[in-house]
């Protein structure tokens, strides 16, 4: 099934995401496949907003659950490792919680992938208690992410757990 991604710069933040978690929703409705669901998840939010540098997720790995494992991305080339408590993604991942980054370059332990990237904000998700998946976006601004940011990404893998 063809899906025409609609967006529109002119909106608020907020705007943006509201029009995106909807977008995602109906993307996602009809398709079982998880693969397909997550990759296309991963260009909507990429191509929606125009200072994310690369946008994927990290999964939890089932034969090492201390270690994220690349997932479905969009951007340069990047780590396909990161063990939980490393760099933002690994932190986020051990302590189940959102981490916005203005600046990466003072994030203790920071893993460099892009140097084009100057701030991050990681998102986990959360399945029974457990870090399944991590939301990962990057742009070329330093500040680049906001409690706007936070909010509505963690409504968006919220709104997609049912996919884990």
């Amino acid at each position: 099934m063809a899906f025409n991604l609609k967006t529109d710069q002119a909106l608020s933040k907020e705007e943006k995401y509201k029009l995106l978690i909807s977008q995602i929703n109906s993307l996602t409705e009809d398709e079982s496949n998880f693969t397909a669901n997550i990759s296309n998840i991963t260009s909507a939010v990429k191509n929606s907003f125009e200072n994310f540098l690369w946008t994927g997720f990290y999964f939890t790995d089932p034969e090492n659950e201390n270690e994220l494992v690349l997932g479905p991305f969009q951007g340069k080339v990047a780590c396909t490792r990161i063990h939980f408590g490393k760099g933002v993604c690994g932190t986020a991942a051990q302590k189940k919680e959102t981490l916005t980054v203005g600046n990466v370059d003072e994030f203790p332990g920071h893993i460099v992938c892009d140097p084009d990237s100057k701030s991050e904000i990681v998102i986990p998700v959360i399945k029974d208690g457990k870090t399944v998946a991590v939301l990962d976006i990057d742009s070329d601004m330093p500040d680049n992410f906001d409690d706007t940011d936070k909010y509505y990404l963690e409504k968006l893998t919220e709104s997609i757990l049912h996919l884990f």
